[in-house]
């Protein structure tokens, strides 16, 4: 079963509130714009951890590679 960017963005959005979600991907390599409160305060492999943890299980067992960029909103209006 290839895992799709849509079944990836529903798994971040049903772990992690989010403000903007972006999820590209070829069914292989995935590339994600994720922007969240839970971010402010958080060193960028902190931030990748909450990521991880609202992936559970599935960044070992149907997500092969995920490249993200996590930002604040703060931060993502700034961009």
């Amino acid at each position: 079963m290839t895992t799709t960017p849509e079944a990836i963005h529903g798994y971040i959005a049903a772990g992690l509130e989010c403000s903007h979600l972006e999820v590209e991907g070829d069914g292989q390599h995935f590339t994600a714009v994720i922007v969240s409160q839970a971010f402010a305060g958080k060193r960028p492999i902190q931030r990748h951890q909450i990521v991880y943890a609202a992936l559970g299980d599935r960044m070992r067992e149907e997500i092969h590679a995920l490249s993200m960029k996590t930002l604040t909103p703060e931060e993502f209006a700034a961009k």
